[in-house]
């Protein structure tokens, strides 16, 4: 029997609501499971974490968060910033890893979608330096390193080689940023001479998004830097069906951090409506990460099960309000946790 420390951080506008429902989630399958177990760990940053420590990330829910192994962050707001990219930066997280498929019964501009954007985590312009050059100008750095560019790069030709159509998008602005995306390319394609199987491509960043909503099917891997992954990836989510259903991960050597890939939603906090797929599709890349991680197939299966009953809960028809279906946020996750009690626990 495992034990998975895992701290939960409960965010901004419906980020309370999502994290409850993975919250109960995991105590479901705790209860249940006789292999795996969870020690969840709430913790409190963001907005209202700013307005109560007069800190967006108290140092307590730092520490309770680098004490676990893995961390679960519902959306935050304003603040994001000071919450998200200290996180990332602290623990290294290089990978940002983007899945966009479609689910059966979900309306779509495209359908046969199965793409994942593997996004640079850790520099570009969410570096965050600007200044002032004068009173009515602002310059903002770029910065592109050749082992950032490597280490992303040599994640998305690894995950290509797992997958069946074997193929990597290089996607940039190279006629433009002539130094730092050539930087880039040429390191993706030094990277690419270690996986021969692998077919390569290169795109312009606004050619790529023209053509994720012409002809999406053409995509495997998008591998980019981290400002142009940031918006392609939204809009594959949108293709596919809704930024409700799409799900994110940060990863680094060491540990790992699971979000929706949307924000707080301010404008439907508290109504007992938002989606909550997208977290529980959240839960599901942790668990692959820690399966693969610790090389525990008791987690790697049950997070294969929480894919089938994303699935099946929509071969069913049983949907939120927001993508055709009328039910709240937490009888959704009800029906969820009962379609995933029919598929058993590890």
């Amino acid at each position: 029997m495992t034990t998975y420390r895992i701290s939960l951080l409960v965010g901004d506008g419906i980020g309370p609501e999502l994290s409850e429902c993975v919250n109960r989630l995991l105590i479901n399958i705790h209860d249940k499971s006789s292999s795996l177990k969870f020690e969840i760990q709430k913790v409190e940053a963001g907005d209202n974490a700013l307005l109560k420590f007069n800190s967006a990330l108290p140092e307590t829910s730092f520490s309770t968060i680098k004490d676990s192994q893995a961390c679960l962050k519902s959306p935050v707001g304003e603040s994001a910033a000071d919450v998200v990219l200290v996180l990332r930066r602290y623990f290294k997280l290089f990978a940002n890893i983007r899945p966009s498929k479609n689910y059966p019964n979900i309306p779509a501009i495209s359908k046969n979608v199965d793409l994942i954007t593997v996004r640079e985590n850790t520099e570009d312009l969410y570096v965050g330096w600007e200044f002032f050059s004068d009173e009515d100008t602002v310059i903002s750095l770029r910065k592109t390193s050749r082992e950032a560019s490597r280490k992303i790069s040599e994640y998305g030709f690894k995950l290509a080689s797992k997958r069946a159509n074997k193929k990597v998008t290089i996607v940039h602005k190279s006629n433009v940023l002539r130094k730092s995306d050539r930087l880039f390319i040429d390191t993706a394609k030094e990277t690419s001479k270690q996986f021969p199987d692998i077919d390569v491509e290169e795109m312009y960043v606004d050619a790529c998004s023209m053509e994720l909503v012409r002809n999406p099917n053409r995509f495997d891997i998008i591998l980019t830097t981290n400002l142009f992954g940031d918006i392609i990836s939204d809009e594959a989510a949108q293709i596919t069906g809704s930024i409700g259903l799409a799900p994110a991960a940060n990863i680094g050597d060491k540990f790992a951090m699971f979000e929706p890939v949307h924000g707080a939603a301010f404008d439907i906090a508290g109504k007992n409506i938002a989606n909550p797929t997208s977290f529980i599709l959240a839960l599901k890349m942790m668990f692959e990460w820690l399966g693969e991680k610790y090389n525990d197939k008791s987690i790697l299966n049950q997070s294969i099960k929480i894919d089938k009953a994303v699935d099946k809960i929509f071969t069913n028809n049983i949907k939120t309000k927001d993508i055709g279906g009328n039910l709240s946020t937490f009888e959704f996750n009800k029906k969820f946790i009962e379609i995933l009690d029919q598929l058993g626990y590890e």
